[in-house]
């Protein structure tokens, strides 16, 4: 095949069975959506950022192929960590074979591993944590308080962080995003690092926990987003599994169970990139057939799982839809 063929034409004509198949078809349903003017939306779960999605996720947001994002507090600033820190990361090909004494070295070097990646805690995590309490402070000192995805968005508006980029910015999907002001819902963001340093400051008495916008408004946000951006249908495209495709999921029952308005639409695509086991009782495993038994997913909703590792089959994905 000539090697100026683009990645869409590669997957339309060897992509046939199996787990390739899926990924074509869920590709080519994303696409349907988009061209019937269908807003998407998209989850990440996993370390997602640590593996550089934003390298294409970017271009994603860029060309308006998304519309509303659900993530981790971790792919949230581990996106701004690789933008101010790339030349510190370390890469372990090796990491199946670490000791525990290794492992241990790692951390007294201020190394975080994941899976075969290292984050550097000074350069990543610490220059960070002195721009983000300032943004944090000043909040609270003027009684505003914001989502977690709001107050990074200030910070990479700011530029205060611009002599620190050591990658393109282009490839921050989290700028692409704070560009936009793209709608974001963070669940369980207390979790990351940046929640616990932020839960340190509330405990030192320098921060009131009110200055950080809850869950439970980020879900009541996501409901009035999901209401106003309906009309044409809203897919739901998962990387991984977790909280941040289990949260934003709900919204659809809770609209016409808990609040009844009868008139809430299922969502009009799914599609769940997982290597989760269904027999083990696992929800991100869980076809997507089950969802219909919740009251998420309608009869006719267009359905896909793609069983296999998410950091190959989501960057094809997004080349396909971007005709690379």
């Amino acid at each position: 095949m000539p090697t100026e063929a683009p990645v869409s034409e590669f997957i339309t004509r060897y992509f046939k069975h199996f787990n390739a198949a899926a990924l074509l078809d869920a590709a080519r349903g994303y696409e349907l959506q988009l061209n019937k003017g269908s807003r998407m939306l998209v989850s990440m779960a996993g370390a997602m950022s640590t593996a550089e999605l934003g390298k294409i996720f970017s271009e994603m947001i860029r060309q308006d192929k998304v519309h509303i994002i659900s993530c981790t507090g971790a792919n949230l600033e581990e996106d701004v960590m690789n933008l101010v820190a790339h030349s510190h990361y370390k890469r372990l090909p090796n990491y199946r074979e670490l000791s525990p004494e290794q492992e241990w070295q790692l951390l007294e070097n201020g190394l975080n591993r994941v899976t075969d990646t290292c984050i550097p805690e000074e350069e990543a995590f610490r220059r960070l944590q002195k721009h983000i309490f300032e943004i944090w402070k000043e909040a609270d000192q003027a009684g505003e308080r914001y989502f977690p995805h709001e107050f990074l968005y200030k910070l990479l508006l700011s530029g205060v962080l611009e002599p620190y980029y050591e990658i393109d910015l282009k490839d921050s999907w989290m700028y692409a995003a704070a560009e936009k002001n793209l709608p974001l819902v963070c669940p369980g963001w207390e979790d990351s690092t940046l929640g616990n340093i932020f839960a340190s400051y509330v405990i030192k008495g320098e921060l009131s926990p009110q200055t950080m916008r809850s869950g439970i408004e980020y879900m009541t946000y996501l409901a009035e987003w999901y209401m106003a951006n309906s009309k044409n249908g809203i897919g739901f495209f998962q990387i991984g599994g977790g909280i941040a495709g289990d949260f934003p999921i709900c919204v659809v029952p809770m609209l016409y169970q808990d609040l009844e308005q009868e008139d809430t639409p299922f969502w009009s695509y799914f599609c769940q990139i997982s290597d989760s086991t269904t027999s083990y009782g696992s929800y991100s495993g869980a076809v997507p057939n089950e969802k219909i038994t919740w009251g998420k997913l309608g009869i006719d909703t267009p359905k896909f799982i793609i069983e296999s590792d998410a950091t190959i089959v989501a960057p094809l994905i997004f080349a396909y839809l971007l005709k690379m």
